[in-house]
């Protein structure tokens, strides 16, 4: 075959290709030295083409420039993530770094910011250069980066003291500039979630934070364009107002023109005059089709003051200017639809018993070698072990190199292509997972942030604490939280947290106490009762809630015991078998369900019954874990019960269980109200005989009268719907049955718990790659706002939910829709229609007959439509949190913006403003975790055993309760009787008198500070002080005296608690020590020390006197470290 590379202006075809040998004809036959640009029709082809290039020839800069993903005109700027990615791409470009660019057409259709501005706005940080913080501060908020305390995403930075952390825009991780005076001492990079650092680098690049200028002169010329460009009144438009006050609102981004004195520049300008483009697909047919949709995307903008739309010819090449300016490129049209170059049929036919015969006879037919590609080195491993099973040798490589020089015919490889390919003249062909395995290929890895451990939340409690707030003292009750305040004792400063009680009283207490305050979380924090202090009122609430904490845990004990003792079944697990089920999930797992899916499969395979809850957020692919479970259990000869709240959902799980079980001997049946008589009858008989292996149903399977014949695996989807009385019913079941629950929002009394470390607990919080939080708007209901929302998600293609729930009046709503939206096709689906009108409905929605669904709550728990993406919820305020979240997660399913309105009218009850307030701010993706603690805290956590709800939880505090209740539980279980009194935590009192406190200029944010007091209370060994302590000299720099001397401090109070130390008290001139009732002391070896040591003295009946002249602090803690030893070696009892 010949490969002509044409001259510019000119055109060249290369023939019979296909959609597999495409990529390796690229990177082989295009010229090596000049830069080459891909125009593919879309962005999901640019990434294939790019990671296939990558594969083919390693070391080249294969850049791909990503669009903004948002519509054009459209209010919403695009994704931090997104501009930083184009930024370095255009970088890479300009610089001459990249080999080969990818670009979808109508990427490259929109105009760019001028070459000088990203030339001129870039600068580089390395080790040994002299840096003003001023400067550099002024320099950086100039170039649109935002000053924030603790940097997490890229395009902030945050100064403290001498260091300097920073974002930088088309980069990986951050870093942290560490100052030696005015010179740079050292760059590295650190992990957002710890913020720590990881590895020392020696330069970086800052590019500018926004892809337009934002500093003043910028906005100037932002105004007097804007005047030039736009008809009407500036003061009118809402943009022109909020750039003139700096601020660079969503949106700003389609008036990009106006930041420039010059025409905007486009891709034909990065690239140069020598570029050479490869343009596949018909170029010109989707570029007229992008113009066309950007010019009714203006018509439709039009008419809007606020934002009135710039002309699209400002904003993007039209379809004829781009066609003019590629003409004078050199062009190469590849055609894929040859034959000679695509494989045979060879998918792998699980049910034969030959399953790879199709591979087999392609290779004895074929004269060459071949190469199959695996999708990671798991699936090697696992394709190495299937194709060994069927007498087929391969041998594996690392790279494509390596195949080329080997000579081994059948070789496997780990590599990212999507279509294999044969060349005969060549003798190889590549085979990928994807001609093997029939199913979806996986999709590209985006590696996402791994979301903090859940129990750092519960120490957070105080990083989220308000003036005012409500807290609770272990020893004096309910108060309110006013602030930090530094005090002065005796010479020595402490900063204390100052609590206000009943009539006014203060209690100030020293950060070192700060275990005994947790945040007050039970009822609305307006209407809490303030204990008075000194009164016996707290402790008789404190004693009532220890003695219910203590009936409560031991029936627990009780209940979950029964459990522990009674042996479950020990599932086998098959691998090969396991591992060809799990292939058909067409997607890749993520982190967290792969952690989750591996915990159910090990409670599954040991002898003890599980019973695990997986929380993780609506569509996060919760499951697929039931599935693999259910799969695990069916294998192992069990039954299966699959409970689900709604007929729909029934109805989608058992599609889906069909569709999975599909290739397997394995019957699934279904229990609703969708089935006629006859079926449900067949169902309940093959569940008694055992022909049925999983069924799913609604709560009808907890009925009396269903028999199973063997059932060992129970799995309750979205568990939050079942009412207690259900779940205890449940419960009777299931005394050695294995349990998996499953629910996007655990409602208060699981989370409690699960908290609580009674059932196990997986937590699925990473997003599906390339899922976009949903943006929720809480606003009062408006014809304007509705017409709005809906036409914008119209207007891409999508689908709207419109949820009203009062199914008296959903007809008047559907003609109020109708008059308001005449351009919409409106289905209504209520709970009372009949089943098979509402499934009809249901259907016909995700079939794209209607757009609009005007619906009550039937859809909370429901079918997936990917399609729709947009939710208004009317009357938001009659909903509970658990159900907003339910209901805000049924859109945002693929990987478009979703957009949520909360609807309220004018006036709206105290505890519903909190929990809208509560929804919007959770927004980002995986908040079902996070709603559900706020739940907690806005209805108590509810009696854990059951339909008993606790007042004396509400008296002292759920956090405190399930504390004591943790104890409780300790202490039963080693067989101690609770000491009802016994306070929970009293930690030793050192006083140094010399300052011990984080000091204002060190840790400058109150919160942080908080925390870290909070961690350092509750450190149990020496190790955890020392990871604090690293800690803070990672994040803060050297520490000054005070802080030495309070990590000093926490070293001693662990020593002293050890010997029963109640106080120590060191002055310039003494130490004394106080025993406490529980001390380990003999008091004969006391008197032998007193005698022996003059230094020594008994000073009252408990407390010992040690004298020495002590000037500076360090000598005194050196002091007690050496009494306390001398305590330790000579005094304890043995």
């Amino acid at each position: 075959m010949t490969y002509p590379i044409p001259k510019p202006r000119e055109k060249s075809r290369w023939l019979n290709l296909s959609q597999g040998s495409l990529p390796l004809a690229l990177a082989r036959y295009l010229p090596h030295k000049r830069l080459k640009v891909v125009l593919t029709q879309d962005a999901e082809q640019a990434l294939r083409l790019q990671t296939a290039w990558l594969f083919f020839r390693p070391h080249d800069t294969a850049v791909f420039l990503p669009d903004w993903e948002t519509l054009p005109y459209e209010r919403f700027s695009p994704h931090q993530d997104l501009v930083s990615e184009r930024l370095s791409a255009l970088w890479q470009i300009k610089s001459g770094a990249a080999d080969v660019l990818f670009v979808p057409v109508a990427t490259a259709m929109q105009k760019l910011p001028p070459v000088p501005f990203l030339a001129g706005r870039t600068f580089w940080l390395k080790t040994g250069q002299t840096l003003d913080i001023g400067r550099l501060k002024t320099d950086l908020v100039d170039a649109g980066y935002n000053h924030v305390s603790h940097v997490v995403a890229a395009g902030e930075f945050a100064v403290r003291g001498g260091i300097v952390d920073l974002f930088p825009m088309g980069s990986e991780m951050p870093y942290r500039i560490d100052l030696f005076d005015d010179e740079i001492d050292s760059i590295k990079t650190f992990d957002t979630e710890t913020q720590r650092t990881i590895s020392p680098v020696s330069e970086i690049r800052l590019l500018p934070a926004h892809e337009f200028p934002t500093d003043s002169e910028a906005q100037k010329i932002f105004r007097s364009r804007f005047r030039e460009e736009v008809d009407g009144n500036p003061n009118d438009a809402a943009v022109y107002k909020a750039v003139s006050n700096g601020h660079f609102g969503a949106g700003v981004e389609y008036y990009l023109p106006l930041f420039f004195e010059n025409e905007l520049e486009t891709l034909f300008d990065y690239i140069g005059e020598d570029a050479l483009f490869v343009s596949l697909g018909d170029v010109h047919a989707e570029a007229n089709r992008f113009w066309s949709d950007v010019k009714s995307r203006y018509a439709m903008a039009q008419g809007d003051e606020t934002y009135p739309p710039l002309l699209p010819q400002h904003l993007y090449l039209s379809a004829d200017v781009f066609a003019g300016r590629l003409k004078n490129y050199g062009q190469v049209l590849p055609d894929v639809s040859g034959k000679e170059h695509t494989l045979p049929d060879l998918a792998v036919n699980r049910q034969s018993d030959e399953p790879l015969q199709a591979l087999k006879d392609f290779q004895t037919a074929f004269e060459g070698r071949i190469l199959l590609c695996a999708e990671s080195l798991g699936r090697r491993e696992t394709m190495l072990g299937f194709l060994q099973q069927n007498g087929l040798k391969a041998k594996s490589v690392s790279d494509w190199q390596g195949f080329l020089s080997a000579h081994e015919s059948l070789m496997i490889t780990v590599a990212p292509l999507a279509y294999g390919f044969k060349l005969e003249d060549q003798n190889i062909a590549v085979i990928t997972e994807s001609d093997l395995y029939q199913y979806v290929a996986r999709s590209r890895k985006h590696h996402r942030k791994k979301h903090a451990a859940v129990s750092d939340g519960l120490l957070r409690d105080l990083a989220e604490i308000n003036i005012g707030d409500p807290v609770v003292h272990e020893e004096h009750g309910i108060g309110r939280y006013m602030g930090l305040v530094t005090m002065d004792l005796g010479g020595e400063t402490n900063e204390m947290m100052l609590l206000e009680y009943a009539g006014e009283a203060q209690l100030y207490v020293p950060v070192s106490q700060l275990h005994l305050i947790s945040r007050y979380s039970g009822q609305a924090h307006e209407n809490v009762a303030l204990h008075k202090l000194g009164s016996g009122a707290w402790n008789k609430a404190k004693r009532k809630a220890a003695e219910k904490a203590r009936d409560t845990a031991a029936e627990l004990l009780n209940l979950y015991a029964q459990r522990a003792a009674q042996s479950g079944h020990k599932f086998e697990i098959n691998e090969l078998d396991y591992q060809a089920f799990a292939d058909g999930f067409g997607y890749e797992e993520t982190e967290d369900q792969a952690a989750a899916i591996a915990a159910v499969i090990k409670d599954l395979t040991q002898a003890k019954p599980m019973d695990r809850l997986v929380c993780g957020d609506v569509g996060f692919g919760k499951t697929e874990v039931a599935l693999r479970a259910a799969f695990v259990a069916v294998m192992g000869g069990k039954q299966v019960a699959v409970l689900a709240p709604t007929t729909l959902l029934v109805e989608q799980h058992a599609q889906n269980f069909a569709d999975r079980f599909a290739d397997f001997p394995v019957k699934v049946a279904s229990l609703s109200r969708f089935n006629n008589s006859k079926a449900t009858k067949a169902a309940l008989e093959g569940m008694a005989d055992g022909t049925v292996d999983i069924v799913i149903g609604t709560h009808k399977l907890v009925q009396d009268d269903i028999k199973f014949k063997n059932l060992g695996l129970v799995i309750i989807d979205e568990e939050h719907r079942f009412g207690v009385r259900q779940k205890e019913q449940l419960k009777l079941l299931r005394a050695n049955v294995d349990i998996l629950t499953m629910t996007a929002t655990p409602i208060p009394r699981t989370l409690s718990m699960a908290l609580e470390g009674l059932r196990d607990f997986s937590l699925i919080t990473t997003a599906p790659s390339r899922r976009l939080a949903v943006k929720t708007f809480v606003k009062p209901f408006s014809e304007g706002s509705v017409r709005e929302a809906v036409l914008r998600e119209l207007k891409r293609g999508g689908q709207v939910f419109f949820l009203h729930n009062e199914v008296d009046t959903i007809e008047n709503m559907r003609e109020r829709l109708e008059t308001l939206l005449p351009e919409a096709r409106i289905g209504v689906a209520h709970g009372q229609l009949r089943e098979r009108e509402l499934e009809q409905v249901m259907r016909d929605f995700l079939q794209q007959r209607f757009n609009v669904l005007l619906c009550s709550t039937i859809i909370e728990t429901g079918i997936d439509i990917p399609n729709a993406n947009t939710i208004i919820i009317n009357r938001a305020d009659k909903f509970g949190l658990a159900q907003l979240h339910q209901l805000r997660g049924r859109v945002g399913r693929s990987h478009h913006q979703a957009y949520a309105y909360l609807l309220t009218p004018e006036y709206i009850t105290k505890d519903a403003e909190k929990r809208l307030d509560a929804i919007a701010a959770a927004d980002e993706l995986g908040a079902g975790f996070t709603l559900a603690m706020q739940d907690l805290e806005i209805r108590g956590a509810g009696e854990i055993l059951g339909e008993g709800q606790s007042g004396e939880m509400i008296q002292v505090g759920f956090t405190l309760y399930t504390e004591m209740l943790k104890q409780a539980v300790r202490d039963l279980k080693k067989g101690r009787q609770p000491d009802l009194d016994a306070p929970l935590g009293i930690t030793t009192e050192i006083k140094l008198h010399s300052p011990a406190l984080l000091p204002e200029n060190y840790c400058p944010d109150i919160h942080e500070r908080l925390v870290l007091y909070k961690r350092l209370a509750v450190c149990e060994t020496v190790q955890q002080i020392n990871a604090i302590h690293e800690e803070l000299v990672d994040r803060f720099g050297l520490p000054e005296q005070p802080v030495k001397t309070l990590i000093e401090s926490h070293h001693l109070r662990l020593a002293a608690k050890e010997l029963g130390i109640d106080a120590i008290d060191a002055t310039s001139e003494a130490v004394t020590v106080t025993f406490g009732k529980h001390h380990q002391i003999d008091p004969t070896e006391i008197i032998l020390l007193i005698q022996t040591d003059k230094k020594y003295r008994l000073a009252g009946a408990d407390k010992l006197k040690f004298t020495a002249q002590m000037e500076d602090v360090e000598m005194r803690i050196k002091t007690v470290k050496s009494v306390l030893k001398t305590l330790k070696e000579r005094v304890v009892a043995k």
